[in-house]
């Protein structure tokens, strides 16, 4: 007999395959993203031009949900790609302050741009018509998760 009720068994299999979806999806978007920059790197870069402002390095490990040591070493490899600079918090000199640089918003444009041309054959595979229906429940789902970390 099967422990998951016929709901939960269904709510599985959606989030199976959005775990599923993201591996790959992730896996496509690196071979596309121009300076070597990886997912991750991405991710905070467009993380940082959308949300602008200035972070700590914790404040930025508990967005993406990440250890402190993860995220220091992303950092540590955008700061040495010239993305982003890290410089003492004035109001805690042994915490630091992450701000993006004007190579890191261009790098973030380029990776834009480069991924572009790899969506050419998902526009075929998807008609506008099916990603307006997708978007708001995976919208209400990335809310639901964020409100319930």
């Amino acid at each position: 007999m099967n422990a998951l009720s016929q709901r939960e068994q269904a709510l599985f299999l959606l989030l199976n395959e959005i775990g599923i979806i993201s591996q790959l999806s992730s896996a496509r978007l690196e071979r596309l993203l121009p300076h070597g920059l990886t997912v991750a790197q991405f991710g905070l870069l467009n993380h940082l031009v959308r949300l602008d402002g200035d972070w700590s390095p914790a404040r930025l490990a508990a967005a993406f949900q990440v250890t402190k040591g993860t995220m220091t070493s992303t950092l540590q490899r955008l700061e040495a790609k010239g993305f982003i600079s890290m410089r003492a918090n004035p109001a805690d000199g042994r915490a630091k302050i992450v701000t993006l640089t004007d190579a890191g918003r261009r790098a973030r444009e380029a990776a834009l741009a480069a991924a572009g041309p790899g969506l050419a054959d998902l526009k075929a595979a998807l008609s506008p018509a099916d990603v307006d229906t997708l978007i708001p429940g995976l919208q209400k789902l990335r809310i639901w998760l964020d409100m319930h970390r």
